[in-house]
């Protein structure tokens, strides 16, 4: 059987032939007995049980999806808080703040509403690495000693869970952001309260779109996947930036004044820089994934700013910060984590860092973002292929005539996906041509070695 947990948790179709109500309580205490240490809960709560919080996005399947968590997590003698719907950081700082031994994201992130996920996270707001996966897994289905009777868990509701995130994201702020006018799109997703508060409580006037979900419209044709009414919204309003949310709010992708998308490496490329002139890098380092454009490399060592390249993910990210102690870190994507106030990505606080170094410096974003020169990329999804093939020897060979025919000034990777049924090939150019050219190239290769 393929395993179950992907790039980040186990995603699937719910209520489809994976992600089920059933699974989702399996999951739940598989998770309860591998992520609670039994010697160390009863000294830190007073009711002598491990404590979980558990959280979701805003389709209308993590209803049942988490009541299918909540209950496994009870039965496996775990009080559980319930947080509602609250950006996936949201969790994450509050599996920390309160002092949790786990918690539970129910989300499929910027995937299409039918789609929807679980995924974990220890104690202190942590994301699980592939070997505590792979034990949780294990333990599916298999046979356990369920507690009885008053040893089964509680199960409450956090009625100020939003509000206490917030407190924290403006807490990360030093100046006020009065005078700024600011578009937010909040994707249908589970900002759509948080981020206007957050962004209000700074000084800012909040102009937000996409943030009145129905359960059913999560990332459909809104958000950091779908910047467009974005960009056209900052016009409108005459705004001096604009930001966009995926569905749990881990990512953000910017839009200046002039309507102009700035990406994940770009948004790192500032604040990389930034902390570097402030003395507040530590290692004057930063942590990115090797689908960071070729354009932020050059911008990173041109300002004496080492780079630490992990695969794909941003929990590779984070793991790769935790690591060599570093303080900043993430994804083209979007993914950015800023170590001194969080544990994963997080879309909302990217875009008050963000916010605060355009005050700080009295510079709009779009001359903030001309701290890098983006080349041209190009990236192709090729589906209806075994993305397992990938290591086959003629498809590498391709690809490594096409990069010996860049040469320093571009780059070929080719790599399957993590989360879904196809290899994706991205290439960066001296022009955009060009890169077309070697990315259509290489996708017919892969459709002619790797077709099912």
């Amino acid at each position: 059987m393929a395993r179950l947990f992907g790039t980040d948790g186990v995603r699937g179709l719910a209520n489809g032939d994976t992600l089920t109500a059933s699974l989702a309580l399996d999951l739940a205490v598989s998770a309860a007995r591998v992520l609670i240490a039994r010697d160390d809960y009863a000294r830190r709560h007073a009711s002598g049980r491990p404590l979980a919080v558990v959280g979701r996005d805003t389709r209308v399947s993590g209803q049942f999806l988490q009541a299918g968590v909540v209950a496994g997590l009870a039965s496996a003698g775990v009080d559980v808080i319930d947080l509602g719907v609250i950006p996936t950081p949201g969790i994450a700082y509050l599996t920390d703040a309160m002092d949790a031994d786990l918690g539970v994201v129910i989300t499929a992130s910027h995937n299409p509403m039918p789609d929807n996920g679980i995924k974990f996270l220890q104690r202190g707001g942590v994301k699980l690495d592939d070997a505590v996966e792979d034990q949780i897994e294990a333990l599916v289905g298999q046979p356990w000693e369920k507690p009885i009777g008053a040893d089964v868990g509680r199960i409450s509701i956090a009625d100020d869970a939003v509000e206490r995130y917030v407190d924290h994201l403006n807490s990360t702020l030093h100046k006020p952001l009065a005078g700024m006018k600011v578009v937010i799109d909040c994707a249908q997703g589970a900002s759509y309260r948080s981020a206007p508060l957050a962004l209000e409580n700074a000084g800012v006037e909040v102009v937000a779109i996409h943030h009145d979900p129905s359960g059913l419209d999560i990332n459909e044709a809104c958000g950091a996947t779908h910047p467009e009414s974005l960009q056209r919204a900052v016009v409108e309003h005459g705004a001096d930036c604009g930001f966009a949310f995926d569905g749990d709010a881990d990512r953000c992708i910017a839009v200046d004044h002039e309507g102009t998308i700035v990406d994940g490496d770009q948004l790192i490329a500032i604040m990389a820089t930034a902390l570097h002139g402030q003395g507040r890098l530590p290692n004057e380092t930063v942590v990115v994934t090797v689908m960071s454009n070729l354009g932020f490399l050059h911008a990173m060592a041109e300002h004496g700013i080492a780079v630490r390249q992990t695969v794909v993910g941003d929990r590779y990210v984070a793991e790769g910060m935790r690591a060599g102690g570093f303080g900043l870190g993430g994804e083209q994507s979007g993914h950015i984590i800023f170590s001194d106030y969080a544990t994963t990505g997080d879309g909302t606080l990217t875009a008050l860092q963000v916010l605060q170094r355009m005050a700080e410096t009295g510079r709009s974003l779009a001359e903030l973002a001309a701290v890098m020169t983006r080349f041209p990329q190009v990236l192709l999804n090729v589906s209806g292929v075994d993305k397992r093939r990938c290591d086959d020897p003629e498809l590498l060979a391709a690809v490594e005539a096409e990069q010996k025919a860049l040469g320093d000034a571009g780059r070929v990777l080719l790599r399957p996906s993590g989360t879904e049924a196809l290899v994706r090939v991205m290439v960066e150019a001296e022009t955009s041509a060009e890169a077309h050219d070697v990315a259509e190239r290489l996708a017919e290769v892969v459709r002619e070695r790797l077709s099912l």
